[in-house]
């Protein structure tokens, strides 16, 4: 790819494999099976997709991520486009000028027009199909939380800001006379949208979203806490750090006056669960989020661990929370991608310092601003953000409990145990052999001093790609020993372990009673009230 090769041979039976896997999505988005008897080019005319031999012909370097030539109509010079934020900090799209052998910044602006591509397949921006054969390129951005969506006019510099209902947008993909996104907001679920443009590529004439995944949720709108984008102070003077804060909402209830709500912080983390049924296959490397209907298990990729980002869209496990009383609080600290080069690289050597010190220091914020309850402060994570939760309940004293879902409690076997493409991930973010040990909460159990309640799956492993053989990130034991010190110690402590789950809950019916038993938990040890729902609640040794 670097020295020019920018295809590869593809044969009329692999042509013939992508059309029927094609076809069977576009199928099954549209409501349709084959006894319905609807025709192919139908369906791909209701939809709007191009031909498969068009895509394949047109955009092979897609499938790399930010680095694509222009598309082979419109018969432009030898122009490379990639992404880069060596410059200015931030990931701005620049473009390679063969002729002159020298690199021209496409657009500069303080924002991040890609995304870390932990995987192949995403795109933030492609080159739209135009009569006057000018370069017009749709792209995303990421600008003080939220998303963004434009049209560049490479020759003319200008950026043009469409008006759509998204604020979170994820992949972009070119189609005739229009082009298509994936994206979601406060109150619009994961969809896949498409926009047609005006005759001067500068305003959205339609948008209409094609795919969604939830028909059911412009319903409950009313139900729906908005995200507030909020900068908080870091231990470091001058320096800010960012979250999107819910607060309660439910329009049948009424808090009582003055009580302020209790507060369950999030620390992002990996996501794992997918399905490997072809058409969820399929979906996945699309980019898609979705409940696979073959299988029933959801399929999302939003990998990235401690240099992930959290986003304010609608995310319906928060609304559980919020709708119930509590104030939520999602937290991109140091680290995250999303806010320049600068402050991912506040992570570098400092993970289980930056992080923790800054969810510790959103929580404070949010105390003093008289928001929250700061005698009810919780806190809870998954994987990477489960160590992030570990970490400041060992090593802090400002939450009141927490929650782990195969939260990672020894950076060591992390080291020892993850995959290749991984392989030196932790050593920059951690550091000498001293720090692996001395921020490994599995080694300071008897520092724990509040309640915690433990979820882990037994068969713990994870997969980057289905060819690569599935790894340890957490064993059970892990979690064992952390319970089995605050029992003894005589902590309220729960541990619960699922059988045949692995890194990332996939069954349904466990995710739904992970979420429940949190909420009682919480509820029982810090919030003091009665949940609503009908949940039986589980043993919790030392207080039951």
């Amino acid at each position: 790819m670097l020295y020019g090769v920018e295809c590869w041979p593809v044969k009329n039976s692999h042509i013939q494999k992508v059309k029927v896997a094609e076809m069977r999505m576009l199928r099954w988005m549209c409501g349709h099976t084959r006894k319905d008897r609807v025709r192919n080019e139908i369906i791909q005319e209701k939809v709007g997709v191009a031909l498969v031999e068009d895509k394949l012909r047109e955009v092979r370097l897609r499938w790399f991520g930010h680095v694509m030539r222009r598309a082979l109509m419109l018969q432009c010079g030898g122009e490379l486009y990639f992404v880069t934020d060596r410059k200015s900090g931030f990931w701005n799209i620049y473009k390679w000028v063969e002729s002159s052998n020298e690199v021209l910044p496409v657009y500069s602006l303080d924002a991040e027009f890609a995304r870390p591509l932990w995987v192949f397949g995403m795109k933030s921006y492609d080159f739209l199909k135009n009569h006057d054969q000018s370069t017009l390129i749709a792209c995303s951005y990421r600008e003080n939380g939220k998303s963004y969506l434009g049209v560049l006019d490479v020759p003319q510099g200008k950026l043009s800001v469409l008006d759509i209902p998204f604020t979170e947008i994820n992949n972009i993909t070119s189609g005739f006379h229009s082009f298509y996104v994936e994206g979601a907001s406060a109150v619009h679920p994961s969809s896949i949208a498409k926009v047609t443009l005006d005759d001067q590529r500068t305003k959205v004439i339609d948008f209409k979203i094609m795919w969604s995944s939830s028909s059911v949720s412009e319903m409950y709108n009313s139900y729906y806490s908005r995200p507030e984008f909020i900068e908080f102070p870091t231990d470091v003077p001058g320096q800010c750090a960012y979250a999107y804060f819910y607060p309660p909402e439910n329009p049948d209830y009424q808090a009582s006056h003055g009580e302020k709500p209790p507060l369950l912080l999030r620390s992002h983390g990996y996501c794992f669960p997918h399905c490997f049924c072809p058409i969820g296959f399929l979906v996945k490397k699309l980019g898609l989020i979705v409940l696979c209907m073959r299988c029933k298990f959801l399929v999302y990729d939003d990998p990235g661990g401690p240099t992930a980002e959290a986003r304010g869209c609608l995310n319906l496990s928060v609304q559980y929370w919020t709708s119930r009383g509590w104030a939520y609080v999602d937290v991109n600290y140091g680290g995250s991608s999303g806010y320049g080069r600068e402050f991912r690289e506040r992570l570098l050597g400092s993970w289980g310092i930056v992080d923790v010190n800054d969810c510790c220091n959103c929580a404070k914020f949010l105390v003093d601003s008289g928001r929250v309850d700061g005698e009810r402060l919780c806190i809870t994570g998954s994987s990477a953000g489960g160590y992030t939760t570990l970490a400041a309940l060992a090593f802090r004293d400002v939450f009141k409990a927490g929650a782990s879902l195969y939260g990672i409690g020894d950076l060591q076997f992390l080291r020892a145990e993850t995959h290749k493409f991984e392989s030196h991930y932790t050593d920059n973010l951690v550091g000498d052999e001293k720090a692996y040990f001395e921020r490994s909460p599995i080694n300071f159990v008897n520092h724990f001093c509040c309640p915690i309640i433990l979820f882990q799956g037994l068969e713990d492993k994870a997969s980057i790609t289905s060819f690569q053989p599935l790894l340890q990130v957490v064993l059970p034991d892990q979690a064992r020993k952390i319970y089995q010190a605050l029992k003894e110690r005589g902590l309220p402590v729960a541990l619960i372990e699922y059988e045949g789950e692995q890194h990332g809950f996939r069954r349904a019916e466990n995710i739904k009673f992970t979420l429940e038993q949190q909420m009682v938990f919480f509820a029982r040890l810090v919030g003091h009230f009665e949940v609503a729902d009908e949940v039986t609640p589980i043993k919790i040794d030392n207080f039951d």
